[in-house]
């Protein structure tokens, strides 16, 4: 693998790790705090990024060594509307700049896989800042949101919101794939 790729692929991998954690200790806030529904939904949104994070270390099978990994994380221990801040603006960041320019790199270097991983997971990302703001709005009126069963894909961490679909839209694993948050 040429290495701005696999440089990317560890760079998206201590992120979303992070990202995994984070959002439990959001969680565990959210629920103190009586947002039941928004601690289930980063509790949901946690394990679709440790999907990613699986995904990107995967494709790195045939690098191997000790790295020094920079990663952009968002940190901060708040109440829960300003860790659904600090959740939007990591998931805006990826969307808007980290994704498209590591598939932009992956792709001229020719390396498939790993422009397949950092898509998979732009994808998933969209879907959680939109769920991220509408939590933000519910919360920041005083209710929980209204929240239904949330799925994740085990391939891909794409999430949807509802029953899951028969086949993943964006890797095409059959339902028995998804993980239901209910």
């Amino acid at each position: 693998m040429k290495e701005m790729t696999a440089g990317n692929l560890r760079s998206a991998f201590g992120g979303e790790s992070q990202a995994h954690m984070r959002y439990l200790i959001y969680a565990d806030k959210a629920k103190e705090e009586g947002f039941n529904n928004v601690s289930r939904l980063f509790t949901a949104i946690s394990d679709a990024e440790r999907v990613h994070a699986t995904h990107h270390f995967k494709t790195m099978a045939d690098v191997s060594g000790a790295f020094l990994v920079p990663s952009m994380a968002g940190f901060g221990y708040s109440a829960t509307s300003a860790n659904l801040d600090i959740a939007i603006g990591g998931e805006s960041f990826e969307i808007n700049e980290m994704y498209p320019s590591y598939i932009a790199v992956a792709k001229d270097q020719e390396e498939g896989s790993a422009e397949e991983s950092f898509r998979y997971s732009y994808l998933s990302e969209k879907i959680h800042l939109k769920m991220f703001q509408k939590a933000k709005e519910a919360v920041d009126s005083g209710k929980d949101v209204d929240l239904g069963v949330v799925q994740i894909c085990q391939e891909c961490g794409y999430t949807k919101e509802g029953d899951a679909p028969a086949q993943c839209p964006v890797c095409k694993k059959p339902k028995e794939w998804f993980k239901a948050f209910a």
